[in-house]
């Protein structure tokens, strides 16, 4: 009897407890934000089988991978403007890399600024916005370094500048304190310069990225014992120039076996003013004669250097994440976490005669985009549905389980996680402008972009850079994405009346914009 009644107690005992726990809210989800400069899809699960990339791959199998994502301007001040503000950049009226978007826009609110309302933890480290502006409105703990970065001379220096040979670095010195001497405030405090490539025998934290991915895990562990939940970014410099990293990721390849571009021309009946005139490589050492894509040769030897140091600098931000990702896991947080990962842009590699990024082509708009949610289950997928990054901030509101502004000019993604399959955006939109400093001919231009899975289809117009509006119509690019994936050929110049009812009707879907384009569900 005594048995029974004892048996009875502990059974309601269990029933309370469970009630408790069934009627407690879910706790908020905590957001681990990590960009990948210039970082495209150049990865195993985007299928570059000649890239090493185990960490990131692993992640992928969990996480929902989005093949078909677009930047919506393929290079970092306007891309990274647009999606922390959830706007396009043609409302944030940041066009280039000079753009401040916090002067344009002081009233902006960033995804950030917007956790923070709804009592997030927020915190910077490394590269989230465009390098020197970290925006410290936006974050609880704004633009974080390791504490050997944080000289007084270097708080305007990019964590990209760095290097380790001590003899680089003198001479970086040098030329740095020579140009701010004749032009004071010159971009990234004149710290740009330097040789392209380093390659130093040394462990993975004598280097930014590995001290700050040193830093990242510490945070982790703190914001690991508070209440609230916490929105942590981390910005990873590399791939972007120059290419310094530890040594073993260089030895990670055979050079001579990575295959090289098999398009170094520019597409065949393209505008001269559609490719970018490589102004950002010019800044490195050597390569201050390279002209526009259009009249340049490089060597095959530097070129496979090039493509070399890119590679090596994915596997090094590749193994720093992979390393967080086990720290995260230790500290348990993984269990409460939402994880994205994104580049800003693609970056060219030797195709149409080029390198780094700022065209409208699919190689610099096209970027990666992998997504973890604790909520979705063991096992991830993969979408070809059409995403944007700008659909991040809306995505990560419905993820975190708060609403999204109603503003944004995205759309969430995260039905896509639930159906990878179904049917989705009809297209995404990208824009570039380009300046007469760059332009061979020195026009002014703003170049409007519209990707569908079958077609990639762009316009032209002269831009009055006082007005901020755009003139009169200057020319149009069409590649087929089914026969041409490379954009090897502008079909725009063909005559025959398939060509022309479709540059109609996708002149017509560039034009009504991405409203129309958003998914029918």
């Amino acid at each position: 009897m005594r048995n029974s009644i004892f048996i009875t107690l502990v059974s309601l005992m269990c029933l309370l407890l469970n009630c408790n726990t069934a009627s407690k809210k879910p706790e908020k989800l905590n957001v681990l934000f990590i960009s990948v400069d210039d970082l495209g899809p150049n990865l195993g699960v985007y299928d570059n089988e000649h890239i090493i990339s185990p960490n990131i791959d692993a992640f992928a199998e969990k996480g929902t991978t989005f093949k078909n994502t677009f930047c919506q301007a393929a290079v970092c001040a306007p891309s990274r403007a647009s999606l922390m503000t959830g706007v396009r950049p043609d409302s944030t009226r940041v066009w280039h890399l000079g753009d401040k978007f916090r002067e344009i826009n002081p009233n902006a609110v960033t995804m950030p600024q917007y956790f923070k309302k709804y009592g997030y933890h927020t915190v910077n480290i490394g590269k989230i916005f465009h390098n020197y502006m970290p925006d410290s409105i936006s974050w609880d703990e704004p633009d974080l370094r390791p504490e050997q970065y944080k000289r007084p001379e270097w708080l305007k220096r990019d964590g990209e500048t760095f290097y380790v040979n001590e003899e680089t670095q003198r001479k970086q010195k040098i030329k740095r304190d020579k140009v701010i001497a004749k032009r004071p405030g010159y971009y990234a405090d004149g710290w740009n310069n330097g040789p392209a490539w380093e390659m130093e025998d040394v462990h993975d934290t004598v280097y930014f990225d590995g001290a700050q991915n040193e830093l990242a895990k510490r945070t982790l562990t703190r914001l690991a014992k508070s209440d609230e939940p916490f929105y942590l970014a981390l910005g990873y410099f590399r791939p972007h120039l120059p290419f310094a990293v530890p040594k073993k990721y260089w030895d990670l390849y055979d050079r001579d076996k990575i295959p090289m571009a098999t398009n170094s021309y520019l597409p065949k009946g393209a505008p001269v003013f559609s490719m970018n005139s490589m102004y950002e490589l010019r800044g490195y050492d050597g390569f201050k004669t390279l002209k526009h894509p259009s009249e340049n040769v490089m060597s095959k030897d530097t070129a496979r250097i090039l493509k070399h140091g890119y590679y090596a600098s994915v596997s090094y931000v590749d193994a720093l994440f992979g390393d967080l990702m086990k720290h995260l896991k230790s500290t348990g947080l993984d269990k409460n976490t939402v994880i994205i990962l994104w580049g800003d842009h693609g970056w060219k590699l030797g195709e149409h005669n080029s390198w780094c990024k700022q065209s409208n082509y699919d190689i610099d708009i096209h970027v990666p985009m992998i997504a973890y949610s604790p909520y979705q289950g063991k096992n991830g997928g993969k979408t070809e549905g059409i995403t944007e990054l700008i659909d991040m901030f809306p995505s990560l509101c419905e993820l975190a389980g708060i609403e999204a502004p109603d503003y944004l000019q995205g759309e969430s993604f995260v039905p896509l996680m639930r159906n990878p399959n179904q049917q989705w955006k009809k297209a995404a939109f990208s824009q570039f402008h380009r300046r007469p400093k760059v332009t061979p001919d020195g026009g002014r231009y703003m170049g409007y972009s519209v990707r569908t899975l079958e077609h990639h289809y762009i316009e032209w117009y002269e831009w009055n850079n006082e007005t901020k509006e755009r003139g009169k119509f200057v020319d149009v690019e069409l590649y087929s994405l089914v026969t041409d994936p490379d954009e090897n050929e502008n079909l725009s110049r063909q005559s025959d009346n398939t060509t022309k009812e479709l540059l109609i009707e996708l002149s017509k879907t560039l034009n009504a914009g991405w409203q129309e384009a958003k998914p029918s569900i």
